[in-house]
């Protein structure tokens, strides 16, 4: 956690990553109307096979191959040279050839032409963390990256140096960035089909977050041990608050120290499943929000504290829905915000940021 002034977003609106269109203007132009004051940039799947998360962050690694949407390395071929320049970019900080082009992150090219509102508190970013990768990118022989060790740590350096260069650029924008390393493996740690110790694990992910000088945030959408994410350095612990709020409760003590420290939740409590998201709305999912807090509450934790630290998302990427659904989540997301700071800061700036009251 770092020591820069506390981040207070009072329930602001922000989203995860994804969406279901294929051109990049009207998804940055449905992030506008909605998310006014944190923005994301939009990862579009739908568009190519090159926006898959994994192989949207796979450009520059030695020996890459993409086809038909699969990712992986041909470790027949010589990736000494290769893995030299990863480890030696890292150790320099250089960021230069870790650029997101634009054939395989087109809403991010549009996002950082496109006008943002006067209201902007910050801008979002996400990348796919080093577990996830490594799990999902293998070698010929399908055996996945992560089992090896100087690939996993390379694997980990070079996303370090994507997400360094991704913050750089939307710096542009505003100088209070948000950046998440979205790990979605995450829920199988511990099976028996997932052999990575916690170090490991720990590890990896902290190399990833290392250079991102703004707010750190990592994203998982299944059930994990949470103490793990609460290990690392990150500044906002972003989870499916609409399935698992039961499961983070389960750690109190972790949660509470991180909290303590300035630490935010992003309670992704807004649902990308559209039969779950045709039967709720603003009460609905005001009263399950509150619920959530409130288990935290009985806990221990402060409530007036987890409110004033608190994000809300939908529970993870919005790619699996239609164009329409996909909307209904966002404009549910901004209506839930505004009514969560409605009943608790009534009369109070709505604007979040940095000490505001």
């Amino acid at each position: 956690m770092s020591s820069r002034p506390p981040f207070l977003p009072r329930g602001a609106a922000t989203a995860i990553g994804s969406l279901p269109h294929i051109d990049p203007q009207a998804a940055c132009a449905l992030v506008r109307r909605y998310l006014t004051e944190i923005p994301i940039w939009p990862q579009l799947p739908r568009r190519s096979p090159l926006e898959n998360m994994y192989a949207q962050f796979s450009g520059v690694f030695p020996g890459v191959q993409v086809e038909d949407g699969r990712v992986w390395v041909d470790r027949g071929a010589d990736l000494t040279e290769g893995l030299a320049q990863i480890f030696s970019d890292g150790e320099a900080g250089e960021v230069g050839n870790y650029a997101v082009t634009p054939d395989y992150a087109a809403g991010l090219q549009a996002f950082l032409s496109a006008p943002l509102s006067p209201s902007l508190v910050a801008v979002k970013g996400h990348i796919t963390g080093p577990v996830s990768w490594g799990l999902t990118v293998t070698d010929q022989e399908r055996r996945p990256l992560l089992y090896d060790e100087t690939l996993a740590q390379a694997i980990a350096q070079m996303l370090r140096l994507q997400a360094a260069w991704q913050e750089r650029a939307l710096r542009r924008l505003c100088p209070q960035t948000i950046v998440f390393v979205d790990e979605p493996y995450l829920s199988s740690f511990g099976s028996a089909f997932v052999p990575l110790s916690r170090e490991q694990a720990v590890s990896l992910i902290s190399t990833t977050l290392e250079s991102i000088s703004g707010l750190r945030g990592v994203h998982c959408c299944g059930n994990t041990d949470w103490s793990l994410l609460l290990e690392t350095p990150i500044d906002i612990l972003s989870f499916d608050a609409y399935s698992f709020a039961v499961s983070l409760s389960l750690y109190p003590a972790e949660l509470g120290a991180f909290v303590q420290r300035g630490g935010i939740i992003a309670w992704g409590i807004v649902p990308n499943e559209a039969t779950a998201l045709a039967k709720e709305n603003v009460d609905s999912l005001l009263a399950r929000w509150e619920e959530a807090i409130a288990l935290l509450s009985a806990k221990g934790l402060d409530p007036e504290q987890l409110r004033s630290q608190s994000l809300v998302t939908p529970c993870c990427g919005l790619a699996g829905l239609s164009a329409d659904d996909a909307e209904r989540a966002l404009s549910l997301t901004k209506a839930l915000s505004d009514a969560f700071r409605a009943k608790y800061w009534p009369g109070h700036p709505r604007r979040s940021g940095s000490g505001v009251a």
